[in-house]
């Protein structure tokens, strides 16, 4: 199996300072509804809902929200970061973070339980052109 068969679109993830001023714009302008969600996830600092239009092939967005001054994703919305990571799911977790550390991927954060995807273990990784990308634990 090689990577394209791998890995599974999941999710693109979009930094907002406040779900709740976010989500309507998200309604109004382009159709979106609220999915699941809002889930506050103590591991990575951060609220989470997800949003889509339940249309085949249209993609899921992820708001996620800074839980704490602390938190990454205040940072990323400092510098300006709106959009700013694509997830994949993958079958075999401890398998994706060997192949991506094989093509030159630089793991930043090991497998963690996360509470908006019913404590499924996700990482990140940056690609080798700065990207960075989640990895979510399929589900059985």
């Amino acid at each position: 199996m090689n990577d394209s068969e791998f890995f599974t679109f999941h999710h693109l993830g979009v930094a907002v300072r406040s779900i709740e001023k976010a989500l309507p714009s998200y309604e109004k302008l382009f159709g979106y509804r609220l999915l699941s969600g809002p889930f506050r996830d103590p591991i990575q600092r951060v609220s989470v809902c997800f949003l889509g239009r339940g249309e085949g092939g249209d993609i899921t967005i992820e708001l996620v929200e800074p839980a704490d001054e602390d938190s990454p994703v205040g940072k990323l919305l400092d510098k300006g970061a709106g959009a700013y990571h694509l997830c994949y799911e993958a079958a075999d977790m401890d398998e994706a973070l060997r192949r991506v550390a094989d093509q030159g991927c630089i793991i930043v954060a090991k497998p963690a339980p996360a509470v908006a995807f019913g404590n499924r273990r996700i990482a990140w990784f940056y690609t080798p052109a700065r990207q960075l990308i989640e990895v979510l634990e399929r589900s059985l």
